[in-house]
């Protein structure tokens, strides 16, 4: 098959599915036991039909529900998500003022992860029921099952208040402006500013937090890349490399890995998803102003708009990740470039 085809067979497929993302996330957000007005007017407010009626009609809360719906969709057709009720601004500029901040954090994360989890995958199943196996699945299953938000705890105890080994919560030092914005993404900013400084005080306040949510994807893909690796290692393409006395190390990695990356691939377009969709608990320990916090805030105060558009942000980065994924199967198995 060619890749227009398939690149286009993939687009055509998520402009529905964006379409069904957006009916479920509005009908989800407007079940919710929970009204806005009780939430964003005062108290003294309530008891005045007037202003109650005002806030209502201010935003839309009195319309039908699918009329509610048909605009809501017609302006975002037209790039508009709306107003956020708590924060009094647009919602698509606060999601571009928040989500730089959770992509810094989800690459270097899912960065963490795969190179300790493919590292250790590939050691545990090298040396498989050795005591080095044994030691790396007790690592995978620690870091799959630790909880995140206490791991993160023991890290700023541990690591910044006692030790001093790295920077403690937020994204730069109190003494430190931030880098002019070209990206959001304060160490990108620094390096194209040449602001050497603010860049490695950047990586420090980086370390920690993506190290905690490294943990948790390093042992998803450990195991997931032991597995695979074992499969791929036993079949007949494998004995054959081997026969020819080729390199073991050569074996392992350029037969075996790139056969057993696939089931790889397709987990971390989803990992980085959910660190892109926020890591809440994360984000609120390391006081780390990413999508994450807001979502948490707008949920507490009720703000449609604010999850609306929140929802509709992380299903696209879903979509997108997804699509990436489908299009590097393109280029690691064959049999879809050949079907």
């Amino acid at each position: 098959m060619p890749l227009y085809k398939y690149v286009l067979r993939r687009v055509l497929f998520a402009v529905p599915l964006v379409l069904g993302i957006t009916v479920v996330a509005f009908l989800i957000a407007n079940a919710i036991p929970a009204d806005p007005i009780n939430a964003n007017l005062p108290q003294s407010a309530l008891n005045n039909e007037r202003l109650v009626a005002a806030f209502r009609e201010k935003w839309g809360l009195d319309r039908p529900l699918h009329i509610q719906y048909l605009t809501y969709l017609g302006n975002l057709l037209r790039g508009d998500m709306g107003v956020s009720i708590r924060t009094n601004n647009p919602v698509l500029a606060d999601l571009r003022q928040f989500l730089p901040a959770t992509v810094e954090l989800a690459t270097a994360s899912i960065f963490v992860g795969l190179l300790l989890g493919v590292g250790f995958g590939i050691v545990s199943a090298v040396w498989r029921n050795s005591a080095i196996d044994y030691v790396v699945r007790v690592f995978a299953l620690i870091g799959v099952s630790f909880p995140v938000f206490l791991l993160a705890l023991i890290g700023l105890t541990v690591l910044h208040a006692e030790l001093g080994w790295v920077a403690g919560p937020g994204r730069l030092g109190f003494l430190l402006a931030r880098p002019p914005h070209v990206t959001g993404l304060f160490t990108v900013d620094a390096l194209l500013a040449g602001q050497w400084a603010t860049f490695r005080n950047a990586v420090s306040h980086l370390v920690l937090p993506s190290l905690v949510l490294g943990m948790y994807v390093s042992g998803i893909i450990a195991r997931i890349t032991r597995s695979s690796l074992l499969e791929v290692l036993y079949t007949d393409y494998i004995r054959t490399a081997r026969a020819k006395g080729q390199l073991e190390v050569f074996v392992v990695l350029r037969h075996g890995l790139s056969n057993a990356l696939i089931p790889v691939v397709t987990l971390l377009g989803v990992l980085y998803g959910n660190l892109l969709a926020g890591a809440v608990l994360t984000e609120a320990i390391f006081a780390w102003p990413g999508i994450g916090r807001y979502a948490y805030r707008a949920a507490t105060s009720q703000d449609f708009p604010a999850i609306m558009g929140v929802s509709m942000l992380i299903a696209v980065i879903y979509v997108i990740a997804n699509f990436i994924v489908d299009i590097l199967y393109f280029f690691l198995d064959p049999r879809i470039r050949y079907s």
